[in-house]
């Protein structure tokens, strides 16, 4: 009986259909080994970096001791102290009403002013609409920090007015005047989403209801704002859901007032309190976590909904500008108003404080100028290097989780792994996890872990925990553009020999670069604003800007404070131009 030799396997002769591209022949063809670990890898990467901070919530708030103390047993008295103790249920209703007056207020700011700059014949909308996308890049933090500068009890504008008639009509230490701060810095997310429904829709409504002889406010109140209940709604549930979650604004304007929202107790009990009680820290976390979720599956339910308020067809048009005659010099103020007093004005009296002494209108701030607010920031090496380090992790960040989540999109939408829908939710579900969670989270998986003691405290731990909360962005700035790409360049790739990886990292990763610059830029900006989990996780050589500016800030240090949000603002607005022209020279490319 002869003995054959071996042979290897024939070329394939015809140019395999695209299912078959997953068969276990064509897999074994193309060197599926390397694929299968790169996708299993990515998948539990990322299931571990999203349980992490969630797992040892969940196991503290129904444990009698602290994770890192021996023994221990399961108990639910940490959510009975929770809920039956003094005071926790006006914290719920004040944050309720915080969270419903603040979506209420940017709403009322937002939607208007999206519906003047989209659809009316409205004075200089250009340039009103790219100053309205500023505020994006700023801090909720830091715009706070302005709004008390000027509208505060000694701020600015506040001594003018009281010297001037001897009273004033705002007070921001008050739950109204906090959701008024809150809701300026949301202002600009509720505009952009309801800007981008309007200048994507199709206007053939108007254009039939302009031929029956309908009026311009007519259109707008009978078609035009029907058709911004999908943006509004989506809007509206995400600014309640960051507003529950804030602690910027309930901690500088809440805490001096003795106004004690969810946030800042969690903060209090977590931070300020010299015997922390972690059972009842677990239990709180816990609750504030499934709030948040819950408020994410409430959105996805109703926004399933949308389909009948869709005006984008395939044969769009587009129609004249409505002219609302004299009304457009009232909108005309009334965006003016918003954009000079509640975002330039708190912005440029915050710088000026940087360069002053003092910032008062009984002395001309051009005689208090110096530079000794600027010095305490520099001569001081924690303060600096909070800087350095806030520019190192939002840097470092920005290329990691762009580079991590890319990879993620790309198993997720242009690959056979079977788990590919789970890993794309997974991506996507840290949206729904607060900053203070995720700290808090971290914080206990650090202590947990055999040898986290060496990770917490350090940038690392910064990193993973920044990255954790940027996550879904990084997914959301790259999926679409991976959409976009046809499926025949990963079929011929694979039919010429190559497999997966080589395929997405010689084709789709080239393709993605304009889409990846987004991405870092878009997460650069959210690292460097980025504050409340370091909170938990920042050691004395990890401080960063928001966590020092907070520290000043307690300590009566004005000037200091306004330095420092002023360097942030540079450091912000220079990156973020040079990111703009290299994507402009990429697009033009």
């Amino acid at each position: 009986m002869a003995i054959q030799t071996p042979q290897a396997p024939p070329a394939p002769s015809r140019t395999p259909r695209a299912g078959e591209l997953g068969t276990p022949q064509y897999r074994r063809l193309f060197g599926a080994g390397r694929e299968v670990t790169i996708h299993w890898l990515t998948f539990l990467v990322t299931a571990v970096l999203v349980l992490a901070p969630v797992v040892p919530i969940l196991y503290q708030s129904v444990r009698n001791q602290p994770l890192y103390a021996a023994g221990g047993a399961f108990t639910l008295s940490n959510y009975t102290h929770l809920f039956t103790s003094a005071g926790f249920g006006s914290i719920i209703l004040d944050t309720l009403l915080f969270a419903v007056l603040t979506t209420v207020f940017a709403l009322a700011i937002a939607v208007p002013m999206a519906i003047l700059l989209e659809r009316t014949r409205f004075p200089a909308a250009r340039l009103f609409g790219q100053v309205l996308r500023w505020p994006i890049y700023i801090s909720p933090l830091v715009l706070a920090f302005g709004w008390i500068v000027v509208y505060g009890p000694a701020g600015f504008l506040t001594s003018a007015v009281r010297e001037s008639f001897g009273w004033v009509l705002w007070n921001l230490y008050s739950l109204p005047g906090m959701a008024f701060v809150e809701a300026v810095a949301q202002v600009p997310i509720a505009y952009l989403f309801c800007a981008n429904a309007l200048a994507a829709s199709d206007t053939s409504l108007e254009n039939a209801a302009r031929s029956v002889g309908a009026g311009p406010l007519r259109i707008l109140r009978s078609i035009v704002v029907p058709m911004l209940r999908p943006p509004m709604l989506y809007a509206g549930l995400l600014i309640f859901g960051t507003a529950i979650e804030t602690l910027s604004i309930p901690l500088i304007l809440g805490e001096p007032a003795g106004i004690t929202l969810f946030s800042n107790f969690l903060y209090e009990q977590g931070i300020d309190s010299i015997n922390p009680d972690y059972g009842l820290l677990g239990a709180a976390s816990t609750f504030m976590l499934l709030t948040t979720i819950g408020l994410v599956v409430f959105q996805t339910r109703l926004l399933k909904h949308a389909q009948r308020f869709v005006s984008v067809r395939g044969k769009a048009t587009r129609s004249d500008l409505l002219d609302i005659g004299a009304w457009k010099w009232l909108g005309f103020a009334f965006v003016g108003l918003y954009v000079v007093f509640g975002a330039l004005l708190p912005m440029l009296a915050l710088i000026l404080r940087a360069f002053t002494s003092l910032l008062t209108p009984l002395v001309n701030p051009f005689d208090l100028l110096t530079l000794d607010n600027f010095r305490l920031i520099f001569d001081y090496a924690p303060y600096t290097e909070s800087i350095v380090n806030s520019i190192t992790v939002a840097f470092v960040g920005a290329v990691t989780v762009t580079l991590f989540g890319t990879v993620v999109v790309l198993v997720a939408r242009r690959s056979d792994f079977r788990f590919a829908r789970l890993l794309e939710t997974t991506a996507q579900s840290p949206h729904a996890v607060p900053g203070l969670i995720v700290g808090i989270g971290l914080f206990w998986a650090f202590t947990w872990i055999p040898g986290g003691d060496l990770v917490r405290g350090t940038l690392f731990a910064l990193i993973i925990a920044f990255g954790i909360r940027a996550l879904p962005s990084a997914y959301g700035a790259i999926s679409p553009a991976t959409m976009q790409l046809g499926a025949e360049l990963d079929n011929a790739a694979r039919v010429a020999g190559a497999d997966w990886w080589r395929t997405v990292s010689r084709i789709m990763l080239r393709l993605l670069v304009p889409a990846m610059l987004a991405s870092f830029l878009l997460i650069w900006t959210q690292m460097i604003r980025e504050y409340a989990p370091a909170m938990f996780l920042a050691g004395a050589e990890s401080q960063v800007i928001g966590t020092t500016a907070i520290d000043l800030w307690t300590q009566g240090e004005t000037g200091s404070v306004a330095a420092l949000a002023t360097l942030q603002i540079t450091v912000t607005a220079v990156v973020a131009g040079l990111a703009g022209l290299l994507l402009k020279g990429k697009k033009h490319a």
